[in-house]
């Protein structure tokens, strides 16, 4: 069992152990990584990175990325690239802009992008706080369709 688990061919989440370790990450073939936390580190590998300097914390707005993520995650895909994001534990942060992704980019009701990510992490846990910016964000969404 990887310790990259892939809600897509090419979109990984992890914890931040996992997403260190070299070998791993070219096994895989990760192009890009969005590292959503302050102070975990990156991997030691020449990739392109993104650092979401949020805490888990319900009142920590992590929205005001949500675009900026997954227009990255996007276009990595895009360019044949495959993206992993991960934060410390791989819980909640790094789960809710997988979510987002999935909500935007595959068109997927927040419930459905929800589900994609807890069937390979059993172990995701959005906090209340990302959990209603996700459902705000989904309605945007929906109002400018």
């Amino acid at each position: 069992m990887s310790e990259l688990y892939k809600v897509t061919e090419s979109l990984m989440i992890s914890n931040v152990r996992a997403a260190c370790k070299k070998d791993l990450l070219m096994e895989e073939g990760v192009t890009c990584c969005i590292n959503v936390s302050r102070r975990q580190p990156f991997p030691d590998l020449h990739l392109r990175t993104l650092r979401i300097p949020v805490f888990d914390h319900p009142l920590q707005n992590l929205s005001d990325y949500f675009d900026q993520c997954v227009e990255l995650i996007d276009s990595t895909i895009k360019s044949g690239g495959k993206c992993l994001v991960y934060c410390k534990h791989g819980r909640s942060r790094s789960a809710t802009i997988c979510i987002a992704y999935l909500i935007k980019h595959r068109n997927m009701s927040l419930k459905d992008a929800f589900q994609m990510v807890k069937a390979v992490r059993p172990s995701i846990e959005p906090n209340e706080g990302f959990w209603s910016q996700l459902e705000s964000y989904e309605k945007s969404l929906q109002l400018n369709h």
